[in-house]
């Protein structure tokens, strides 16, 4: 298929800009450059019925944010399933704020919570620190659910690109733990280890997420280079530590057609159908890496969402 028409626009336009690339900025200015424009295409934000910052304890002391988004009143008697949702942004940029208008359109899509959580970001915080931020925060919350009128039985894990990455690592941690989520939604995840396949070589100049700032932020994630055969980092190719995949959550996955990572998207569903699981994968045709925040301009992101967010109401209904 071509390129969205719509898409191709945004291109010329992020080109036309003459902005610098993140991976020839600092990291603290790679992330004011996302704070300010991650917002500017997106659909406006859906009202809540409460959105609360929360202070988080992680297994080191230290108390991160993660912000309770509630579509209707709580009731009680009738606890809301909740989606544990963790941003995109190469481990190094983004931010609960970043992601905001995404997390408000997929609680008042899917009737549930969303929890978004605010990891800490490298390089200041090297891996994994992120990893074990989001499976913390997933079992603070499943420990502290009816505290928000949330039934701990119906959570979901999602996220977007390295926040897909969080998300299907937490679902591999949770079920060890005897707390899986329902469902895993992963938005164009990055799960490879070491950026080789064809999509990569494709797309890696021109299309948004280009191959050095992919490799910028994994460098400054990484402690070395071993970090990389991690599974934890890489949950498609990681041997160190690899787990039985087997009796993970079922997985929406979403990829997009002119992205780098949409090879390694397509494998790991592959790989979770090989070791029994139950996959759904949409391949959004003519989208690019990012797709899903470019709801004001691009009708398909629209879709995606609406999508995704049927994907969450099967699953919880399923568990009731």
């Amino acid at each position: 298929m071509p390129l969205n028409a719509k898409i191709a626009l945004v291109l010329d336009l992020v080109a036309r800009a003459g902005r610098k690339p993140y991976h020839e900025l600092t990291p603290q200015a790679a992330r004011a450059s996302y704070e300010k424009s991650a917002s500017v295409l997106e659909i406006p934000a859906v009202p809540m019925h409460s959105v609360e910052d929360l202070d988080v304890p992680m297994r080191d002391g230290v108390a991160i944010r993660a912000r309770l988004y509630l579509p209707v009143e709580p009731q009680w008697t009738e606890p809301l399933p909740a989606l544990v949702y963790f941003h995109g942004g190469g481990f190094t940029v983004g931010s609960v704020n970043t992601h905001d208008a995404l997390c408000r359109t997929f609680a008042h899509e899917a009737g549930c919570a969303v929890f978004s959580v605010d990891y800490r970001l490298a390089p200041e915080h090297k891996f994994p620190t992120a990893v074990e931020d989001a499976f913390d925060a997933y079992a603070w919350l499943h420990q502290h659910a009816a505290q928000f009128a949330i039934d701990p039985a119906r959570l979901a894990v999602g996220g977007d690109s390295a926040g897909g990455t969080l998300a299907t690592v937490c679902a591999v941690l949770a079920r060890d733990a005897g707390i899986a989520p329902v469902l895993q939604m992963l938005i164009y995840p990055g799960t490879g280890s070491h950026q080789q396949t064809e999509s990569h070589r494709r797309f890696a100049e021109g299309y948004l997420l280009d191959a050095p700032t992919v490799q910028w932020f994994f460098n400054h994630y990484v402690r070395d280079v071993s970090d990389r055969d991690d599974w934890r980092f890489s949950p498609l190719e990681g041997t160190r530590g690899a787990p039985d995949f087997h009796g993970v959550a079922p997985a929406w996955i979403a990829v997009a057609e002119f992205d780098p990572l949409i090879d390694e998207g397509v494998a790991y569903a592959e790989k979770l159908r090989a070791a029994g699981n139950a996959v759904t994968l949409v391949r959004y045709e003519g989208m690019i890496h990012e797709f899903f925040k470019l709801g004001a301009f691009v009708e398909d992101a629209g879709r995606a969402h609406r999508q995704a967010a049927q994907a969450l109401r099967e699953a919880f209904d399923a568990a009731r």
